[in-house]
């Protein structure tokens, strides 16, 4: 474990030593929480910026404003351009009927129009997640769609979830209370249930339709 959080802290002090405009994503899942408490200690304000769908669990959100409050983070709330009331009365139940638009339009678009201020991009994603970042790299360039490259950062990409939960026990951090309820990949609420493969961490994610939302997706 030890290796692993050196490791990981080389990544991220090698990042921060670059003198661009950094920001972390997280979805306030276990190991992105651990991910922005390794960043804050070295850089506080560091932008966190999250996706607020509008279809986000309560608990997501209460989980996110008690860690923020306690943590002082510099939390960005990304919103989609429609509320979920105007994309609903426009074109119907999308998380339904067709969840790559819905994600295109209330995550994809939000963050890479956000990612445009930016030149460093930390991620908590790590490849046990699924069979789709098994080739994640810790530290590789991500071409957004305007043809901008952006340096993204991953230095959690060899750690387990026993690696991940480890850590916070450690370091005395709550982790979001949906993990009590047997979820193991938690996104927005009507696209997230249980797994439905106890080996698949994501595989309660939309319904095992797909395995991405599309922002982690190289252009």
């Amino acid at each position: 474990m030890c290796d692993l959080i050196d490791e990981a802290n080389r990544y991220i002090d090698l990042a921060l030593k670059g003198g661009g405009r950094e920001c972390a994503t997280c979805s306030f899942q276990a190991e992105g929480v651990v991910l922005v408490h390794m960043l804050v200690r070295r850089r506080p304000r560091i932008p966190v910026l999250f996706l607020d769908t509008g279809y986000h669990f309560p608990e997501t959100y209460a989980y996110r404003d008690r860690v923020a409050a306690a943590w002082s983070l510099n939390l960005v709330n990304l919103r989609p351009g429609l509320s979920v009331a105007a994309q609903e009365s426009q074109f119907g139940i999308l998380y339904e009927t067709a969840p790559d638009r819905c994600c295109g339009m209330r995550k994809v678009e939000p963050l890479f129009s956000a990612l445009e201020n930016y030149t460093t991009w930390f991620t908590g994603l790590r490849r046990e997640q699924s069979k789709s970042r098994t080739a994640l790299e810790p530290d590789a360039g991500f071409r957004l769609p305007s043809g901008r490259l952006l340096r993204k950062v991953s230095p959690l990409a060899a750690w387990s979830t026993r690696d991940v939960w480890q850590y916070a026990r450690e370091h005395g951090i709550p982790l979001l209370p949906l993990y009590e309820q047997g979820y193991t990949s938690i996104g927005c609420q009507p696209c997230t249930s249980l797994p439905l493969d106890a080996a698949d961490p994501r595989s309660g994610r939309w319904s095992g339709r797909k395995l991405e939302c599309g922002i982690h997706i190289q252009s």
